[in-house]
């Protein structure tokens, strides 16, 4: 949304459970959950609403995520992303101290500044490299090697694709 009082870009959730309660005895009413501008400025008439058409899926935040994946590679295998699939296989982000962070460990006013700061993690390394870091007693780490193409004595080694 375009903040009135500021003109610049705000990120802001809609109350979903008021709106479709009030929606059962008419029109819904239509008011803010959250807003990145908040708890300063909580109280403000929130005149953003006015403008509020149906949301395309340009503007939600799962559609900014998927603009922002697109085209990134995971840091870890360096497969590309190409689409997201918010309802499971979620991906993940490494903060710039090295922690990986689900989506539900960000706050929604943090958005941009993760955006800038963290870097993109697949599904597939973010499940494999928590458990690494959470159970380093249970992993052995074996480095790949090119080239090894014997097994044990001599034999040729077993082929996985």
């Amino acid at each position: 949304m375009t903040c009135p009082e500021t003109g610049r870009p705000a990120i802001v959730e809609i109350d979903a459970l008021h709106a479709s309660l009030t929606s059962t005895v008419g029109l819904p009413d239509i008011r803010l959950e959250h807003c990145a501008r908040w708890p300063l400025l909580e109280q403000c008439g929130q005149e953003c609403l006015k403008d509020l058409d149906v949301a395309s899926s340009q503007c939600l935040v799962s559609g900014v995520l998927a603009r922002w994946y697109r085209g990134k590679v995971c840091i870890y295998c360096g497969k590309q992303f190409q689409e997201v699939h918010w309802s499971d296989h979620k991906p993940a982000l490494q903060n710039p101290d090295g922690k990986l962070l689900g989506w539900n460990a960000t706050a929604i006013e943090e958005l941009s500044t993760v955006l800038e700061t963290h870097r993109p993690v697949c599904w597939d390394c973010y499940i494999v490299q928590s458990f690494r870091l959470e159970h380093p007693d249970l992993v052995v780490y074996r480095p790949w090697r090119k080239g090894i193409t014997e097994g044990a004595g001599g034999s040729p080694a077993p082929r996985h694709l």
